[in-house]
Parts: structure tokens; C-alpha cells; sequence
């Protein structure tokens, strides 16, 4: 169990020392380009969630993450033990929940910095913590997918 939640500890730092490396060393809105035409790095504030909804929401912000985060422990304590494959994508939603959490905290905003261009689309600035975030659904919706055909495999049989 100590795994998930140190696979957890150790991307709150990485979320954390890359976004202080963006705020100490690149001004609002600079951008260093990366790959040409693909990825840059781009200082950028969020005061609201995903695609900048929500804007200066933050007391929801507050009460949402701590009912996520509370309900990310209790199901990592229950279902780790069973499948790693969850238990890992709950370390990341942790890890993104409480990444995010720190920058609301103590900075009143999240800082943003990974930009990519997907051919034309400029997809919205994220980072780490939303990396993490988008992860561990993705390793949920893949764990849910492989429980439902073992279940329907065992009906089958």
C-alpha cells in the first residue's frame, strides 16, 4: 500500500518543484519553445478548473478537493489491496488533487505551464498535476473496462 501513496508523494513533488521553476524563472506569459509547432513551455495562472471554467471559484475549489481527496484515500485503502492497476490510478488522482490543492492554497491560482499544438488545436496549458489527473481516469476507465469483460467472461463460462 505504502507504494501508491509514495508514487503519490513523489509527483506532488515533481508538480510542485516544476511549477516553482516556472514562477521563479519565466514571467507571465513568456513561452520557450520546446518542439516547433508542438510543445512549448508557456508561464500561465488558472483561478478556475479544467479549460479555465469556473474562474475564481475557490471555495468550491476547497470543498470539492477535500471530498475528492477523501474519497480517493478511502477507495485506495480498499480496492490497492486488490488490483495495482487502481490502486496506481488513484495514486495519480491523488497525486493531481493535491498538486492542484497546494497552488490553490497558497497561491490563489494554478500554475500552468505545458502548451501543446495537437496539428492545428492549441490545446488548453496544463500541467503535472493535471497529467496526473488525466491518468488516473484513464487508468479507471481501463480498469473498469477489463473488470466488466472478466465479469461477462466468468458469466460466459
Amino acid at each position: 500500500m505504502y507504494v501508491y501513496y509514495l508514487t503519490a508523494l513523489v509527483l506532488i513533488i515533481l508538480d510542485q518543484w516544476t511549477k516553482y521553476l516556472v514562477v521563479t524563472k519565466m514571467e507571465i506569459g513568456q513561452s520557450i519553445t520546446v518542439i516547433e509547432n508542438f510543445f512549448y513551455l508557456t508561464s500561465h495562472r488558472n483561478q478556475g478548473a479544467a479549460w479555465g471554467i469556473l474562474q475564481g471559484q475557490m471555495w468550491f475549489f476547497y470543498i470539492i478537493t477535500v471530498i475528492v481527496i477523501g474519497f480517493v484515500i478511502y477507495y485506495l485503502q480498499q480496492m490497492g489491496k486488490q488490483s495495482r492497476l487502481v490502486g496506481a490510478a488513484l495514486s495519480l488522482i491523488l497525486a493531481g488533487a493535491v498538486g492542484n490543492f497546494i497552488d490553490r492554497i497558497f497561491r490563489k491560482e494554478v500554475v500552468d505551464f505545458a502548451n501543446t499544438y495537437i496539428f492545428t488545436y492549441d490545446f488548453p496549458i496544463f500541467n503535472v498535476a493535471d497529467s496526473a489527473l488525466v491518468i488516473g481516469v484513464a487508468f479507471i476507465m481501463i480498469a473498469a473496462f477489463l473488470d466488466e469483460r472478466k465479469k461477462k467472461g466468468s458469466i460466459e463460462s
